[in-house]
């Protein structure tokens, strides 16, 4: 028997909720990337790390959020914990996978479009295997041709996020790029939930069409974002950037290539726990008599 799928049970609020917290994975995961090209190689991980696991759980919560307004008519949905939570660790292990190559290897082709189809072979996995930790007394069944479309569409804007995450800078155009992907990351699942169809059993057990309830297990991604937030507000030079970035006349400006960082320069003065402070200038020569 077919089931009757709805997958807007509260109307617009689940899809609107769903984008807000893919935009704002997507933002601090840029963000983190682009800090990554202008730190020190010892800290370079750790923002990479930090914009890797932003990404995954921002677009991890964007699912399940959506899949709160998922229902099919007549059978109770529940969820399996180990896969749903699986689905989690490879979403960010597979967006690391991608950020590293592109925060390593610079805004060269190769490492975009290797970077680009990982990450969105990760995002389109994360969404298909939460789809598989779904149990209900009915089986799945996908649109071969939709599901590659909605595979091609991750891929296309994991892309063109790496590419925004190295190539533009400033606050502003880094969140246009992170609505971009939010959209994006959006029209992937829906594309992909436009692909299913259920058959239920006959002997299906009749329930009230609700899923279990989602709202314990988005606790965790959801603090984690807060505080990768508060980490991006915290960091002057995260949010700003420096005078220095943007100066098409300053040494490593706007003329270098991007996904390169910029030559290490001596402050004038300012201090480390305050970048923001800094006023770079090139290295003076020491006077005379003064080694």
């Amino acid at each position: 028997m077919q089931g009757t799928i709805d997958g807007f049970s509260y109307g617009a609020v689940t899809p609107v909720a769903a984008f807000l917290m893919a935009c704002l994975g997507a933002a601090l995961g840029l963000r983190c990337t682009n800090r990554s090209l202008r730190t020190e190689r010892s800290f370079k991980a750790g923002w990479l790390a930090l914009g890797a696991t932003s990404i995954g759980s921002g677009i991890w919560t964007m699912h399940f959020i959506a899949m709160m307004g998922f229902s099919v008519d007549g059978v109770s949905i529940g969820y399996d914990m180990p896969i749903t939570f699986a689905s989690l660790g490879v979403a960010v292990a597979m967006v690391g996978v991608g950020i590293f190559i592109v925060g390593y290897r610079g805004a060269t082709r190769m490492a975009l479009v290797t970077g680009g189809t990982i990450t969105g072979l990760g995002v389109a996995t994360m969404h298909y295997l939460g789809m598989a930790g779904m149990r209900l007394d009915g089986q799945f069944e996908y649109d071969t041709v939709t599901v590659a479309l909605s595979v091609v569409i991750a891929v296309v804007a994991a892309t063109t996020a790496l590419w925004a995450a190295v190539s533009v800078h400033g606050f502003l155009p880094s969140l246009g790029a992170s609505v971009v992907m939010g959209v994006a990351v959006s029209g992937m699942h829906y594309t992909g939930m436009t692909a299913l169809s259920v058959h239920l059993h006959p002997d299906a057990v009749a329930g009230d069409g609700s899923s279990a309830p989602l709202v314990p297990l988005l606790i965790g991604p959801a603090c984690f974002l807060i505080l990768a937030a508060v980490v991006v507000m915290f960091d002057p030079l995260m949010v700003m950037g420096t005078p220095d970035w943007n100066d098409p006349g300053a040494p490593g400006g706007a003329g270098r290539k991007p996904g390169i960082p910029a030559q290490r320069q001596v402050p004038r003065f300012g201090t480390h726990a305050d970048p923001a402070s800094f006023h770079s200038r090139p290295r003076d020569p020491a006077p005379p008599g003064e080694w």
